[in-house]
């Protein structure tokens, strides 16, 4: 029999779950597939939109966008065009339901599990494919599938459901390829906007004084060089910053945190320099951008399906 046993919603930049249906079934391979979802939720920013993972008798499948996936376990004769449909009505009802900010301020697990209900209905619906014959298009969703089909994980990549797994280095294929050096990141916020603006201000700030300090040594002997080479690594910093918020790179939030260290340094060793209220800002907008950064996560590829 061919039916979906069981799916949950799940925060993609750190695996948080938000939302879960209801397992009633506990056999062993449903306990191993639940290790299974773990994990995956684990890499979630590590792999493409759309994935299948083929574990024994069960397929679970999902799909990510802006910043949150949608899993499912099912049985391995369940049609994969079913499947994506189901969890595609997933996602436009939660996006309806919930928005970007409620998703990714959430500290709890499960602090949507209302969505369960959802969850329920829409399963039940899709366990029972009659129903379905006049309410659903699956037309346009089997050439989606047919065009991008979605990327089959390796069981090997995975590791076995005890917890032992690899990282996802692979070199994904196809049309749902994403690369980690060029994952996109969650859409700007003003907040995020502000705080570009702000880290420009200062690594210009920072320009400015590196060549007056310049122009002193020229004059005199009195300025340390020292001091220029505090102002230029302050605007590099403060640069460096502009670039985190804008793209995605590994260990992104470290070198946030790294670059945030290194304009505390800079200032400090400027405390001759500036009064305390230019050292305020500056280290204020330092951490503003750091946070920014650290909420700006990335995303998978949204998915563009007309079902």
């Amino acid at each position: 029999m061919s039916v979906i046993l069981s799916a949950s919603v799940v925060r993609v930049r750190d695996g948080l779950p938000l939302s879960a249906s209801t397992d009633c079934e506990q056999s062993s391979g449903m306990q191993a597939c639940r290790k299974y979802f773990k994990m995956l939720s684990r890499r979630l920013a590590q792999l493409p939109d759309r994935c299948i993972l083929k574990a024994g008798h069960y397929n679970i499948n999902f799909i990510s966008s802006l910043g949150v996936s949608y899993m499912m376990l099912c049985t391995e004769n369940y049609p994969n065009v079913l499947a994506f449909s189901f969890l595609d009505e997933l996602q436009k009802e939660f996006i309806t339901t919930y928005n970007v900010m409620k998703t990714n301020t959430a500290v709890r697990p499960y602090c949507f599990i209302e969505f369960d209900n959802f969850i329920q209905r829409t399963k039940q619906r899709y366990n029972n494919p009659r129903s379905l014959s006049t309410k659903i298009n699956l037309s346009d969703m089997q050439m989606e599938i047919k065009l991008r089909p979605p990327y089959q994980i390796p069981m090997c990549e995975l590791g076995p459901a005890n917890g032992v797994a690899s990282a996802f280095s692979v070199d994904y294929k196809g049309a749902g390829k994403i690369s980690s050096a060029h994952q996109r990141l969650e859409p700007a916020t003003l907040s995020g906007i502000v705080a570009f603006i702000l880290s420009l201000l200062c690594g210009a700030l920072n320009l400015i004084r590196g060549f007056h300090a310049i122009e002193s040594l020229l004059q005199s002997d009195g300025e340390d060089f020292n001091y220029i080479i505090a102002f230029f690594l302050g605007t590099a910093a403060c640069l460096y910053q502009c670039y985190l918020l804008v793209y995605y790179t590994g260990w992104r939030n470290v070198k946030s945190f790294l670059t945030f260290g290194l304009i505390c340094l800079c200032n400090m060793y400027l405390y001759e320099l500036r009064n305390l209220w230019q050292l305020f800002f500056h280290v204020t907008v330092g951490a503003f951008v750091t946070l920014q950064i650290w909420l700006r996560q990335a995303q998978g590829k949204a998915p563009d399906y007309d079902v």
